[in-house]
């Protein structure tokens, strides 16, 4: 029996996102180390937008909650075969591929969120999701409107990168051609050029941290490709920041390694939902949806079964 974790990216917290943890001995040091970033009331303010979908504080509370519930889950997972993040998520995964301590882990994403902030100029920024849209007209919106390709989800889906009014203008557009474009809930341009500058800074601070060789396939978010040396690792995350990520491609290269079912640990089930269009054949739920961890690890069981 096999399993394959993938680790979401911010815009996926909400205020009961995976209410179990608090009552868990293994999750609750992580959670205490990250209330030291984001206050101990750090629950309570989930549900203020205003303060939760601000880059310093989305960044280390969907690390801290997603290494959380690892930690919960982990002792009585079966063997693991890959792990993968979802841009910031790929911390998190770290951490599950024995890579980084969670400490180290919460401490980064303060960090990056920090760079990524100071890259922010005068005008807003953010994300838009297109489905059901083709590559032809993805690439005519992004010419017209001065935006990037930030994240490749699937074959008519994708993210783009860019200032907050042509994203608006440009789901306008989509909205019109019977596409499906909805703004995130992230406010920067995460994985477009506009980040180039938080990349120096970025690698600093992962160069300071603890590392060890990871023990388990991690694949990278901008190749994916299965990294399997600590400076490879590091490179990636750096560069993560202002490049494309391949989402897809890191769904296609955990298939490969043939899990019997794919668990989303962290906040939501955007990632269940992605991979299940991808890849129905192998079974996936979110940790976010079951009352208790051992409700998770029980369906991982029952689906390796079948």
């Amino acid at each position: 029996m096999t399993v394959a974790l993938l680790f979401p990216g911010q815009g996926t917290q909400h205020a009961a996102m995976l209410p179990w943890l608090a009552g868990d001995a293994a999750a609750r040091p992580v959670l205490a180390h990250m209330a030291r970033e984001l206050g101990d009331d750090w629950r309570a303010r989930v549900s203020d937008a205003g303060w939760a979908l601000s880059n310093a504080v989305a960044q280390p509370l969907v690390t801290g909650v997603s290494v959380a519930a690892w930690r919960a889950l982990a002792p009585a997972l079966p063997r693991v075969v890959a792990v993968a993040g979802y841009s910031v998520g790929e911390i998190a995964a770290c951490v599950a591929a024995g890579m980084l301590e969670a400490d180290d882990a919460v401490a980064l994403a303060v960090r990056r969120a920090a760079a990524m902030d100071a890259c922010s100029g005068d005008e807003p920024t953010g994300l838009l999701a297109l489905s059901d849209v083709g590559a032809e007209d993805v690439e005519a919106a992004c010419a017209r409107w001065n935006l990037e390709v930030a994240i490749r989800t699937g074959e008519r889906r994708c993210i783009v990168g860019g200032a907050t009014r042509a994203l608006a203008a440009a789901a306008s557009h989509f909205d019109a051609l019977g596409a499906t474009a909805t703004l995130l809930g992230v406010r920067v341009a995460s994985h477009t050029s506009a980040m180039r500058a938080a990349v120096p800074a970025l690698a600093q601070a992962l160069a300071l941290a603890r590392w060890r060789a990871p023990r388990i396939a991690w694949v990278a978010g901008i190749t994916g490709a299965v990294v399997r040396d600590i400076d490879g690792a590091q490179r990636a995350l750096a560069a993560q920041v202002a490049t494309t990520v391949r989402w897809d491609a890191c769904m296609d290269t955990v298939a490969e390694r043939r899990p019997d079912a794919v668990l989303e640990i962290g906040p939501g089930t955007t990632l269940a939902r992605l991979w299940r269009e991808r890849h129905p054949a192998i079974p996936v739920r979110s940790c976010d949806e079951f009352a208790r961890a051992g409700q998770a690890v029980e369906w991982i069981a029952t689906a390796s079964s079948r």
